[in-house]
């Protein structure tokens, strides 16, 4: 996930990082560099402060680029922090990165997370990315309340990835799934 974070935060960078003469010409790539890496470890932490529903809401909602969406108002003030912190922009500079940036790219790796047609981007890469690997948080509560919710697709008796990637392709996408494990 990291990779296709990375190339929608260049994709959409060109004006909020590129273009903007609050940020030095070579400092563009490591600002970019640094808001990819902002983004997954806001939603990491999200994942690991129990704020998973807020998760579910944006993957299920069509609000991934609305600024007072809790998990975008989130990211954007970590990685308007960030931005300040290691690279001197003033908070005005990098408040305005952020602004400009975080909507759109989270907008768009949802809208990609939840194409059927589109195989960039699957819900294992996400997970992962998000849980450290090992499923954390999210994958307990899928594992949880999973079979509740009929997403035990192969009738083994337990819910795992394979299910969640058969229920995902069912469901209408990463968000239909989640809003119908979180009841969104």
């Amino acid at each position: 996930m990291f990779e296709q974070l990375t190339e929608l935060v260049k994709q959409y960078g060109g004006d909020a990082v590129v273009n903007n003469p609050a940020v030095p010409n070579e400092q563009n790539d490591a600002v970019m560099n640094e808001a990819s890496s902002s983004i997954v470890d806001g939603l990491k932490n999200m994942v690991a402060g129990g704020n998973i529903s807020e998760l579910a809401e944006m993957f299920q909602g069509n609000n991934a680029g609305n600024a007072s969406n809790p998990v975008v108002k989130n990211l954007i003030e970590q990685v308007s922090g960030n931005l300040g912190s290691k690279f001197g922009l003033s908070n005005e500079a990098s408040t305005g990165v952020a602004n400009s940036l975080i909507p759109q790219v989270l907008e768009s790796l949802i809208n990609k997370a939840k194409n059927p047609n589109d195989s960039s981007l699957n819900i294992q890469d996400i997970i992962n990315s998000i849980s450290g690997g090992n499923g954390g948080g999210l994958m307990d509560a899928v594992s949880k309340y999973g079979g509740q919710f009929g997403l035990d697709q192969n009738n083994d008796g337990k819910v795992d990835m394979g299910d969640v990637t058969a229920a995902v392709s069912k469901k209408g996408g990463l968000g239909g799934l989640l809003g119908r494990l979180f009841g969104k």
